[in-house]
């Protein structure tokens, strides 16, 4: 399949969930079993330049018109995995959430009102037929969700430098039911240690969004195109799930204090990421 441009695309960050095959209905299964053995499977920054290229037309396509036949695909343990890209429900989701991220006059020029007022009732006609629809993929621009951090743990992390070829890297990937015990285990802790919050609010939203898949599938946090505007030394040197994981334990113990130092390690850490943001 041809890429849209060999142009690297930054800023998205990823939460997938990849499912055993068994995890889904024929025909779905034997389709993404058929696809598993494909040599030339596109990778996330093929979605992202198709999904850039769409908005050049006039008028711009908000949403691709037909849903992504695409999936990312793990073997663990002899078990394949998939996760499918769902790009168009993924794109009716983000096109709702575009109101808080831009300026009307900026989302104007990029998506004239018509143009998202016609992509919504696609939507709400298409979520009457698929009401329980939900995506395999979540994402998030220039930085990490701190909910995020919970699911995982810092030994679960992978880091890898790159180099002039390969980009670098950096994921971690973890059990199913271990990312359901540690969001169980986190909202305890901090529905005890502090009032209501974006935290909490971002935590239970993720959890409920976990319930929805195999108990036997895999969770990956990937930083996806973010590796590609952090200096390697940045990336090195960060642990974000061992400090949220720290912060949660001290509150547990009733330590404010080591709660607040892991705290500002994330908020400098993840100020520095915004920085960059505003001077681009």
């Amino acid at each position: 399949m041809p890429k849209v441009s060999s142009v690297v695309v930054p800023y998205a960050v990823y939460l997938r969930v990849y499912e055993p095959l068994g995890a889904f209905p024929e025909p779905e299964r034997g389709h993404w079993a058929r696809y598993a053995r494909r040599p030339d499977r596109p990778s996330y920054q093929d979605e992202l330049r198709r999904s850039l290229a769409d908005l050049l037309p006039t008028p711009p396509v908000a949403v691709p018109v037909h849903e992504s036949s695409d999936a990312f695909v793990l073997e663990v343990d002899g078990v394949v995995c998939v996760c499918p890209w769902r790009t168009r429900l993924r794109g009716w989701q983000a096109l709702g959430e575009l109101a808080e991220e831009l300026p009307p006059p900026v989302l104007d020029a990029v998506l004239p009102p018509l143009v998202r007022d016609q992509a919504a009732q696609d939507y709400e006609r298409w979520l009457a037929r698929n009401p329980d629809a939900r995506p395999w993929i979540r994402t998030a621009t220039w930085q990490v969700p701190l909910n995020w951090f919970v699911l995982v743990s810092d030994e679960e992390r992978r880091y890898e430098k790159g180099t002039a070829e390969v980009p670098p890297l950096l994921r971690y990937r973890t059990p199913m039911v271990q990312a359901r015990r540690r969001v169980a285990r986190a909202l305890r802790t901090l529905k005890d240690a502090v009032e209501d919050g974006p935290l909490i609010d971002g935590l239970v939203d993720v959890g409920r969004w976990l319930e929805e898949f195999h108990p036997r599938s895999l969770v990956e946090l990937d930083y996806g195109g973010l590796v590609h505007v952090l200096p390697a030394g940045e990336l090195e040197g960060d642990h974000s799930a061992a400090d949220v994981a720290a912060g949660i334990e001290a509150l547990r113990r009733g330590d404010g204090a080591a709660a607040g130092e892991a705290y500002g390690r994330l908020v400098e850490r993840w100020r520095a990421v915004r920085d960059r943001r505003s001077a681009n």
